[in-house]
């Protein structure tokens, strides 16, 4: 591995980069605004891979007409020196004509899994997703790539592409979901915390405790619906806005389920809080329905 991090912002260059590494390389796609979060899956690259790429491109293919584009956070100085300490070798930072060229007039559209939850809410979103990270995917044909599980339906998408565009650098079972880093008090780590004041960012801590309660409530087998109401009455209750959804769904196929079944399940949910929409997710599990303790002859 190199000393120095290669920073590309053209096409042709890039290649020229890319072809100094050794194999296998691994891929982080981000939009920038880098933290701790985000830095889990550079660790996790380097781990993988003989070398690790990061790619930093603020999408806004995947940005609705009403949403924050404009102020979303571009830091790129101190993201460079974030990658530079990580000991990433290259980094992909292009400019909007690298990505969508004049005349680019093609997208990706992966039907079923990105329809619901966050698809719903925001149509065009997966669409600008699975079509930039098609192209990154062809610009630097990782053999890895890396994903956050907090974005779960995102890493769903993805791996559907991957699978049905029978796509080898990297192939379907080469996209890794790296588990959500948390904040102490169970946030998960997103750069659009960075929107939150102060009293809205300890309020937004009921969001995964809000989320734990539900998934005990679930976790026997109970029907989901009774949980799920009251994870939204604690949301309002605590501060948020509204909720756009609070959904038990199937990991795969995110088919909204009704209570556990065979296969694995997740919870998720999106709210908005102050101006700042949050999403997360968690797995739930089957466990049994807790038993009164055993009588002791020896109990007072």
């Amino acid at each position: 591995m190199g000393d120095t991090m290669l920073i590309h912002n053209d096409l042709a260059a890039l290649q020229k980069g890319l072809a100094t590494l050794p194999r296998p390389v691994a891929l982080v796609p981000t939009m920038g605004a880098l933290h701790q979060g985000h830095l889990s899956l550079v660790r996790e690259a380097k781990r993988r891979a003989s070398s690790v790429v990061i790619s930093i491109f603020v999408n806004p293919a995947q940005f609705g007409p009403n949403e924050d584009l404009a102020a979303y956070p571009r830091r790129l100085a101190e993201d460079v020196q974030l990658l530079e300490s990580e000991g990433v070798d290259l980094l992909w930072a292009p400019p909007a004509e690298a990505i969508y060229p004049p005349g680019f007039s093609t997208t990706i559209s992966v039907a079923g899994v990105s329809e619901g939850l966050c698809g719903a809410v925001r149509p065009d979103h997966f669409a600008g997703v699975a079509t930039i990270v098609l192209k990154l995917f062809n610009q630097l044909r990782p053999d890895i790539a890396l994903f956050g599980e907090k974005d779960w339906q995102q890493l769903v998408v993805i791996r559907r592409m991957a699978r049905d565009l029978d796509l080898t650098h990297p192939a379907a079972e080469a996209i890794v979901g790296v588990p959500t880093v948390r904040e102490a008090d169970g946030l998960a780590l997103s750069s659009r915390n960075a929107y939150l004041s102060p009293e809205d960012r300890a309020r937004a801590a009921v969001l995964p405790a809000a989320m734990r309660e539900a998934a005990a409530r679930i976790a026997p087998g109970a029907q989901a619906a009774p949980a799920l109401a009251e994870l939204e009455r604690a949301l309002l209750a605590g501060g948020f806005a509204s909720v756009d959804y609070a959904v038990l769904a199937d990991a795969q196929s995110l088919a909204p389920l009704a209570r556990l079944g065979p296969n694995p399940a997740r919870l998720f949910v999106a709210a908005r809080i102050g101006g700042t929409r949050l999403i997360d997710n968690m797995a739930v599990t089957h466990s049994p329905p807790t038993a009164p303790p055993a009588f002791s002859p020896n109990d007072d």
